[in-house]
């Protein structure tokens, strides 16, 4: 064990605790800053995440709407009322072939 440490008491030789002692910075290194983090997560983390699964969401929400587009009641509750091609899924039966 090195002499001028004593480890655990966390003591510099000097009698010093560490707690009381800064590390030197000397003012022509980098200035630098440690970014707000959240159980390792920065902001800069967590915004590439949301983009990435808003993406995915957005596909996967895509895909399900046309996948069940055949479903009468998604087609009359949810694509009808698509603003500009909601008319596209509009299905009028002909009159031949209603039974009433």
């Amino acid at each position: 064990m090195n002499a001028a440490i004593r480890r655990s008491t966390a003591v510099k030789a000097s009698g010093i605790p560490r707690r009381f002692l800064s590390t030197y910075k000397s003012p022509y290194g980098p200035k630098y800053s440690i970014p707000v983090q959240v159980e390792g997560w920065t902001i800069k983390d967590a915004t590439r995440l949301g983009f990435t699964a808003a993406g995915f969401g957005a596909s996967a929400g895509i895909f399900a709407l046309f996948f069940f587009s055949d479903v009468p009641r998604v087609r009359s509750d949810i694509l009808t009322k698509v603003p500009i091609i909601g008319s596209y899924w509009v299905k009028e039966i002909h009159p031949a072939d209603n039974p009433f």
